[in-house]
């Protein structure tokens, strides 16, 4: 008997390790991911768009590469139509995150729809990393409470920061969401085909952005992806053929 309660107790304490070195990884995604709403905030002001406008988009769209791909848009010119369909491509991608991250949550059905606003790469990244149903789902509401929190929580100081200093321009402050969404994909083109297709999408969209409206080059750039795709698959045929 007395075994048997040492193991349990065992198996509880061991329990509690994880579930903190969940919590741990989550909150540090979550803080570090979050603290860059401030430049989407600037970045937000700068274009043009005013504090309401900035604040609803990180609440209701909450989505980074896409926040930032809709106010970059609008920023060189682009119209509404055109720079909403380059932030909904990108946002594509959390649908498919949403059919793995379904099964391995089984949240119940009253929850799903406040939980899918939470699906996103960050939070996708930390519940897919986890061994069990119990942390995936820790880490997930961890990850997404923190980073919603902290992300909408920056926006506004940072729409508030640029509204004080002006023209954001002047001081180089509409360099920061670009560089906070190329510092976030960078650690994540692992292999020589994420980083062909990354290459080649900047060569479409900068060799494209002389001679078309501002924001039909992103969309074109994402003609990079199939494109990369398809040569590789030619290129391992061949090699199989030999």
């Amino acid at each position: 008997m007395a075994d048997r309660t040492a193991l349990e107790d065992e198996d509880v304490d061991i329990g509690g390790k994880a579930d903190r070195a969940v919590v741990r990884d989550a909150l540090g995604v979550g803080v570090a991911v979050g603290l860059s709403g401030f430049a989407f905030g600037v970045t937000s002001a700068g274009s043009g768009l005013t504090l309401l406008q900035t604040c609803a988009l990180s609440l209701l769209v909450f989505t980074g590469a896409s926040q930032f791909a809709l106010v970059g848009a609008i920023a060189a010119g682009g119209g509404p139509f055109t720079a909403a369909a380059g932030a909904l491509f990108l946002g594509v991608r959390n649908a498919f995150y949403g059919l793995r991250l379904s099964q391995l949550l089984a949240l119940p059905r009253a929850v799903r729809p406040f939980a899918a606003q939470w699906v996103i790469d960050e939070t996708a990244a930390v519940a897919l990393a986890q061994p069990t149903r119990r942390a995936a789902r820790l880490g997930f509401v961890v990850t997404g409470l923190t980073l919603y929190l902290l992300w909408n929580l920056t926006t506004v100081l940072g729409a508030l920061g640029a509204e004080a200093i002006g023209d954001t321009d002047a001081w180089g402050l509409d360099a920061a969401g670009p560089a906070v969404f190329l510092a976030l994909l960078a650690p994540m083109l692992k292999t020589g085909t994420e980083r062909a297709v990354a290459g080649l999408a900047v060569l479409l969209g900068l060799g494209l952005l002389p001679v078309l409206p501002a924001g039909v080059p992103v969309l074109l750039a994402a003609l990079a992806a199939p494109a990369v795709l398809w040569a590789d698959g030619r290129r391992r045929g061949r090699g199989d053929a030999r």
